[in-house]
């Protein structure tokens, strides 16, 4: 489980680093990617397609590095 813990926090740090919110959709499930609590909720695994929802004046550049970051993982 600790193993999983990190990428989340490390999730949850970048978002926080924005103004916008941000949320992440799993299947049916929709999490505040501010809330390490809320990430651990989608348990998202490998290949599952997750789709990332920014809203706010920086919503753009956190969508953005959110991706990157996502996609080196």
């Amino acid at each position: 489980a600790n193993q999983e813990a990190r990428p989340v926090a490390m999730i949850v740090q970048v978002a926080s680093r924005y103004d916008s919110r941000v949320h992440m959709e799993s299947g049916n499930i929709r999490a505040n990617v501010k809330s390490i609590m809320g990430m651990m909720s989608l348990r998202v695994g490998n290949g599952d397609q997750v789709f990332v929802v920014t809203e706010g004046s920086d919503e753009e550049a956190a969508a953005q590095e959110l991706e990157l970051y996502l996609a080196a993982q």
